[in-house]
């Protein structure tokens, strides 16, 4: 059946768009489930540099997250959730394709920085894209950090309308990238706004979420937060975005600002807009047939609660990678549950497309798996092997069942991560078998992806950034060409 037409919003009016007919699809090694008579509508929450711990129904006592708790008890809570990469434009690079991110030049940056030629290429099937071949329409509000116009951006790559900022970080008063760049867009117009960056994306979401129940057509809604991702400013903090725009300040990667009362004021923030959008979506009697999703691009920076791993942002210890992640959908999926299923970002790309009743471009296999089975029948989990990798350090890691191989420049381990989370007990003489079976695969793996290259950013925190990495050094920017040990 061919693909209905797809008719975008305005910023005034939705023209109303047909809804295709459901085509079964199989991904990966778990089976497809059944379409819905009707296509979900998505919604996406992303929050930026969240820890995993850093909602209340993860276990952080301090703060209070009843929205995004109530996502989490109408529906699933993972507690085996990875993000793709340690930073940002690598899990997003991931998170659109739902393909390993080294396999595009955009996705060996850690993260994207000032590179005007690099970006997610238009011309590549992104979930968006995919979407819309069966009738969706699609908005993205917030971070999008995978290039700058004239070559790239959300409007390129399969989104029909635009509300947020290209870069990294955007002050959240101000609206300034650094210390002069404004970087506030509506679709490819720059624009000028006042008001607190998290209230302004809840509110853009709520009026949007408006104009798609009125369309009666299929909607993707990315809401991505730049929330709790430095600068530190809460909804009353508009003094601190003055002392960031100052001369000599150093912009706003402020490294002499912030407390946790601060980041707890920027989370409890932005849940609650989620609030605001759970209450439109009921509002307009969506909520039985939404997919609605909140996780994080990556693990918590230096105010997060990773708890019970350590490590953080930049790293590919466990807190650098576990994320949490919470998905309701009343019609299809039972509510207050958890799922050991381990999980990755770019899952969700054959997840939606399964329940959406979407196909993927054959010419660009998903490495990602479909996670519908596990969620709405409430099938085992299924066993999965996943990879990474970090330039910064020279860091590499894979998982496998319960145990996970990891490498920090010359320092190489083999932990079980289920029953020793805080990756303490060393098992790679204990267990040589697995360790060098883990370590040959990595590298079996490495080979079908892209080299690290001398020019692509990588990130991390040094002795004088953060006083708990004494000792550390700043990354230098040399790839590793890693080749494999004759006697693994």
């Amino acid at each position: 059946m061919p693909a209905a037409e797809n008719h975008p919003i305005t910023r005034r009016d939705l023209l109303r768009g047909a809804a295709t007919g459901m085509i079964a699809l199989a991904l990966g090694d778990l089976q497809a489930a059944q379409p819905a008579s009707k296509p979900p509508n998505i919604v996406f929450l992303l929050a930026d540099d969240l820890g995993f711990a850093d909602v209340s129904c993860y276990g952080r006592p301090d703060l209070s997250t009843p929205h995004i708790d109530h996502i989490a008890a109408a529906g699933v809570r993972f507690l085996q959730a990875y993000a793709n990469s340690a930073v940002c434009t690598a899990t997003r690079t991931a998170l659109i394709t739902g393909r390993y991110q080294y396999r595009l030049r955009v996705g060996l940056e850690e993260p994207l920085a000032g590179n005007p030629d690099v970006g997610l290429p238009p011309q590549l099937p992104t979930l968006p894209s995919m979407l819309k071949k069966a009738g969706y329409s699609s908005t993205l509000i917030g971070k999008w950090h995978l290039g700058v116009l004239p070559k790239f951006g959300p409007l390129q790559s399969g989104y029909d309308h635009f509300y947020g900022f290209r870069g990294g970080a955007l002050d959240y008063f101000s609206h300034t990238a650094g210390l002069h760049r404004d970087d506030l867009w509506d679709d490819d117009a720059p624009i000028h706004q006042t008001g607190y960056l998290t209230d302004l994306l809840g509110s853009r979401a709520v009026e949007v979420i408006g104009a798609y129940a009125k369309s009666k057509q299929p909607f993707l809604l990315s809401l991505h937060f730049n929330a709790p991702h430095w600068p530190w400013e809460g909804p009353g903090d508009e003094a601190e975005s003055v002392r960031l725009a100052q001369p000599g300040s150093g912009g706003n990667f402020d490294l002499d600002g912030g407390t946790q009362k601060t980041y707890q004021q920027m989370i409890e923030a932005m849940d609650r807009q989620i609030g605001r959008v759970l209450q439109v979506l009921d509002a307009h009697g969506l909520t039985e047939n939404t997919i609605v999703i909140f996780t994080s691009d990556n693990g918590g920076e230096r105010f997060a609660d990773t708890w019970p791993f350590t490590g953080k942002k930049t790293e590919l210890l466990e807190g650098g990678l576990r994320i949490p992640s919470v998905i309701s959908w009343p019609a299809r999926i039972p509510k207050n549950r958890t799922t050991n299923q381990v999980s990755i970002s770019m899952d969700w790309v054959a997840t939606l497309l399964a329940a959406a009743g979407a196909e993927a471009d054959p010419a660009y296999p998903l490495d990602g798996v479909n996670l519908l089975p596990v969620l709405t029948q409430n099938a085992p989990p299924v066993p999965r092997k996943l990879f990474w990798r970090y330039k910064a350090n020279a860091q590499r890691a894979a998982r496998d069942g319960d145990y996970k191989y990891l490498k920090i420049l010359d320092n190489t381990f083999l932990f079980n991560v289920v029953d020793d989370p805080l990756e303490r007990a060393n098992l790679k003489e204990r267990q040589k078998d697995v360790y060098r079976r883990l370590v040959r695969e990595w590298y079996d793996w490495n080979a079908t992806m892209l080299p690290e290259i001398k020019e692509s950013f990588t990130a991390s925190f040094d002795g004088k950034q953060l006083a708990d990495h004494f000792g550390a050094k700043p990354p230098d920017q040399t790839p590793d060409i890693p080749t494999p040990p004759e006697d693994q």
